[in-house]
Formats: C-alpha cells, sequence, structure tokens
C-alpha cells in the first residue's frame, strides 16, 4: 500500500438525500415499466394448429413426421450437414442432438389456433373446438405430455370477430380451470392488435375472468402480434407498439411479428413476403427497442415455403428455413413460428448450430471474467450478461448439456443465472 491520501469533500450530505428524494420518482418509474427480464425458459419457435386439426396426438404426431422427414431426406449426419452447409465437427453432435430432440419434446411451444388458421365456423362448431381444445390441453398436461408452453390463439379485438374472439377465449379458460385449473406453462395470443386500448380490452377481460374464477389478480398473461402499419407507428408518429406494453399493464409476455399480414399491410407483393424482408427488420428492430428491458420478448415469424414435395424440393425449404433462423438469431430473435412438421428438424438445427458453434468461446470468455483473468477481450458487467444469457438459452433448448458447461467455466446452473442479471422477481412483486 502507498501513502494514504487525504480525502476532501465539499458537499453536505443532504445534497445527495435531495437528489436521491428528487429522483425517488423515476426510479419507481425505471423500476415499474422496465423490470429485466423475467428469468423464466424462451421457446426456440411457436407451432400454431388449427383448432379442428388439433388432436391428442399433435405433438407426438409432428414429431414422427419430422423423424420421417430425416429418414427420408437426410438419413445421416454427413447427409444433413451437406444440405445446411454445417461444418464438420458440428453435423454428428447437431444431428444426433435434432433426432433426441424430436423423439423427447418436438414442440416447445403449441397454440391451438381459432384466429386466421382456423377462420370463421358457426359458433357451435367454435364452442365445441374452444372445449376439447381445454379438455385435451388439460389432459396432456395431467398425462405430462404437453409441450412445455401450450394455449390458444383468439380471434382479434376488431369489431366483426371480436364477441367471437371474447366467447372463444371464455370457453378455454372455463374448460382449463374446471379440468383442474390453469397450467403454469399457459400462453395466449392476441392477433392483429392495432391499438393500445384494444390491449386494454384484453386486459379487462382477463380481470373479468380472474374475479369471475377466484384468480390471483394478474395471473394471465399474453402475447401481442404485430401484424399492422399502425401497430409500429402510430398516426401521431409515435411507437404503438411502446404504448401497447404499457398498456397490457404488466401482462404482455411476448410481441410476436406476423410476416404475411404485415408485409400485405404495406403492399409488398406475395413474392416478397418474407421475414428478411427490409420491411420485416424495420419492424421487429421497433419491437425490439420497445421491449428491451421490459420482460417482455420478442418472436420472429414464419416462412410459408414448406419442405415437401421430392428430396431437392425439400433440401430447397430447408435451406431457406434454417438460413433465416439463423439469421434471426443473430439479430437476437430467439423465438420464432413454424408451420410444418418438416420445419422443425432445420428450426433445432438452426439452434443447436447457433449454440454450439459458439459455446467454448462464451464459456472460454465467461470463465476469464468470472475468475478475473486476463485475455484478448475486455469484457464487462453487460457482455457478462450476455455470455451467460447465451449459455442459459443454450441448455434451456437442448443445446448444450450442464456438464461441458460447468467443465469450461467451472459455474454451476445457479452461477449462470446470477450473471445473467436481475429479473422480474427479483426487482418487484408487481407483476405476480
Amino acid at each position: 500500500m502507498g501513502q494514504q491520501e487525504k480525502v476532501a469533500t465539499s458537499l453536505a450530505a443532504a445534497v445527495g438525500e435531495e437528489i436521491s428524494a428528487s429522483l425517488a420518482p423515476v426510479d419507481a418509474e425505471l423500476e415499474r415499466r422496465y423490470p429485466g427480464d423475467p428469468g423464466t425458459r424462451q421457446p426456440v419457435h411457436t407451432v400454431y394448429v388449427p383448432g379442428d386439426v388439433f388432436a391428442a396426438d399433435t405433438i407426438r404426431s409432428w414429431g414422427a413426421q419430422a423423424l420421417a422427414a430425416l429418414d427420408e431426406h437426410a438419413p445421416d449426419a454427413a447427409s444433413f450437414a451437406a444440405v445446411l452447409g454445417l461444418a464438420d465437427d458440428l453435423a454428428e453432435p447437431v444431428y444426433t442432438r435434432v433426432r433426441a430432440k424430436l423423439e423427447r419434446e418436438p414442440i416447445e411451444d403449441l397454440r391451438v389456433d381459432f384466429e386466421d388458421g382456423y377462420g370463421n365456423r358457426t359458433d357451435a362448431e367454435e364452442d365445441q373446438a374452444a372445449a376439447r381444445a381445454a379438455r385435451l390441453v388439460a389432459e396432456a398436461y395431467g398425462q405430462g405430455t404437453a409441450a412445455p408452453y401450450m394455449g390458444v390463439r383468439m380471434k382479434c379485438m376488431e369489431a366483426p370477430v371480436r364477441a367471437r374472439g371474447i366467447r372463444t377465449l371464455d370457453v378455454f379458460l372455463s374448460g382449463l380451470t374446471e379440468a383442474g385449473g390453469l397450467p403454469d406453462g399457459l400462453v395466449l395470443t392476441l392477433p392483429k392488435v392495432t391499438y393500445p386500448e384494444q390491449v386494454t380490452a384484453m386486459v379487462r377481460l382477463l380481470e373479468a375472468f380472474e374475479k369471475a374464477r377466484g384468480l390471483t389478480p394478474g395471473r394471465i398473461g399474453f402475447e401481442i402480434q404485430i401484424e399492422t402499419s399502425q401497430s409500429i407507428l402510430a398516426a401521431d408518429g409515435t411507437a404503438t407498439v411502446a404504448r401497447m406494453i404499457q398498456a397490457a399493464e404488466g401482462r404482455a409476455t411476448g410481441l410476436h411479428y406476423g410476416t404475411f399480414d404485415y408485409s400485405a399491410c404495406l403492399g409488398v407483393s406475395a413474392a416478397h413476403q418474407a421475414s428478411d424482408h427490409p420491411a420485416a427488420d424495420h419492424a421487429k428492430a421497433v419491437m425490439q427497442v420497445a421491449a428491451a428491458g421490459t420482460g417482455v420478448r420478442v418472436s420472429d415469424g414464419s416462412t410459408n415455403v414448406l419442405p415437401v414435395g421430392p428430396t431437392a424440393q425439400v433440401h430447397d425449404a430447408w435451406r431457406l428455413h434454417y438460413g433465416l433462423t439463423r439469421r434471426a438469431l443473430a439479430r437476437a430473435y430467439y423465438q420464432g413460428w413454424d408451420m410444418h412438421p418438416g420445419h422443425i428438424p432445420t428450426r433445432y438445427a438452426a439452434v443447436f448450430a447457433f449454440y454450439r458453434e459458439g459455446f467454448e468461446q462464451a464459456a472460454a470468455r465467461l470463465a476469464r471474467y468470472a475468475n478475473r483473468t486476463g485475455g484478448d477481450v475486455m469484457d464487462e458487467p453487460a457482455t457478462a450478461k450476455a455470455l451467460s444469457g447465451y449459455l442459459l438459452r443454450g441448455l434451456d433448448c437442448g443445446a448444450l448439456d450442464i456438464g461441458e458447461v460447468a467443465r469450461l467455466t467451472g459455474l454451476t446452473r445457479a452461477d449462470l443465472e446470477g450473471f445473467s442479471g436481475p429479473r422480474r422477481g427479483d426487482l418487484t412483486a408487481s407483476a405476480q
């Protein structure tokens, strides 16, 4: 130790106290509006199945169809890697993990669709389909065969279909409640949101249901689907999506980009409607900034090019889907939509390759940061948060194993969660 320095100050303690008092409302507002990540698993995709198609064996059937597609069009690691351009060292581990995932957990998030994928039916028919969906979802959770996340996409809050959407949601939630209660993995999707007032209406609807059924206030959250230009930019020039998050009063769990409705709304021709169109990039960038720090997650859209037909055609569709998924991951859109069983092999291949090819470097950097040792990159707490988040997402989806992460980092999962920063439950109980 060197010579002790003389410490001089000029400000009275009251100055700091007065400043803190003046900023107390700002502190409270920051905590309310930006509570941080909820700290829960985010699924890598959402699968939409029409209400009249959803069945007790849907999840198992999708897994079987995806495995059959691999068997027919890429029966081994080398052929699958050749289609997708996987590096040699990734071919076997990715292929093996994809097959295991399709056998164990082919769908991470399933939405029974009563909107575009279902269409307009008689009230009696939709009532029956919604009640059936509730029964099947409840049975799946009871039997341990459910996806980690499941729920419904209702019709939107626009006047022509509003009453039908409200009734379908009521039938579905009531059926779940009477079958044993709402599952932890319940997710609801509100489509074609244009005005924040429609989000507020959804909040009031859920409040009424919770009161009618004696549920804890705030128990039910929902996703907001971004499918119109007005949901990005309002008539007064403000970012509508940011106002929608606030209008949800802590219930918003995600923002889902609707590739085709949004593109069509802007006049993009059908041949060019895709998740990598500049219009899509702009919308998702606005969504991403609006959601940052709020605990609301952003999901990419889908591709409508299906991997069906002869092998060459399937391979082309696989390459397209793989490339779009990798592009989204690089832009921090960690979730997307899948429309066909043939999409999920390349969904998982892209996700697993993304995490495995960067795993060793991320682990080494985080280990150096944790141990305060030097390296060729000077990382800060924000980077450590990103590194730990990367590893946690890789663990959640099955791309990585905790043993290999611990071996390279010397850290437990609890350590990783600590580095990933405070999450919603650590900061406030207001969203509970």
